[in-house]
């Protein structure tokens, strides 16, 4: 994959919102950008969900991302207020992309885990491992949010380095078909 592309993944919550922002450098994946925004419970929910939209649109505005990649929602019958108070900082996500204009693709968490430890049931540590060797790392990145938001963003790397790899492996198998073809023509002709 020759051209560049530039993904934003977003682990949203109310309290904390990991981002992480990568972009591919050839055969390596480079690390641009990475933290949290953290609000405060003390707050009013609309004042913490604004601070999450005006984190996020700076290093949108500063980075340009190509991409933002969200973990598709997933709720437990046991914490509905938690899927609820999620799902608030993951409308402001949502908001920014129709801003920005930036496409937004959402993964399961497991199809996450499988593209980058190899187990949709890996567990924390592995998945934190993964990232931190396809980044290069020291250390696994902290907090968990911005591990889990790398994670996003390199799975959709990897699916997007997959479907060129197919797409060029079906282009070069359809020129070897024409070729077959052609062959089989002249030799009925002669």
């Amino acid at each position: 994959m020759d051209q560049k592309i530039r993904i934003l993944g977003i682990d949203p919550g109310l309290s904390i919102t990991g981002y992480g922002l990568i972009e591919n450098a050839g055969d390596k994946i480079k690390l641009i950008e990475a933290g949290v925004i953290r609000t405060s419970s003390d707050n009013a929910i609309a004042d913490r969900l604004l601070k999450i939209y005006d984190g996020l649109s700076e290093i949108i505005e500063e980075y340009r991302p190509d991409v933002l990649v969200l973990e598709k929602i997933y709720s437990h019958y046991k914490h509905p207020a938690t899927a609820i108070l999620m799902g608030h900082a993951r409308g402001v996500v949502c908001l920014l992309c129709g801003k920005y204009n930036l496409k937004l693709i959402n993964y399961a968490s497991t199809h996450v885990k499988k593209s980058i430890a190899g187990r949709g049931r890996a567990g924390k540590g592995q998945v934190g491992g993964m990232v931190k060797t396809f980044l290069s790392l020291k250390s696994i990145p902290q907090p968990e949010d911005i591990t889990d938001a790398l994670a996003l963003a390199i799975s959709h790397l990897h699916s997007v380095k997959h479907k060129t790899r197919v797409s060029h492996q079906l282009s070069a198998l359809s020129c070897q078909q024409k070729l077959q073809a052609e062959s089989c023509k002249l030799k009925a002709q002669k």
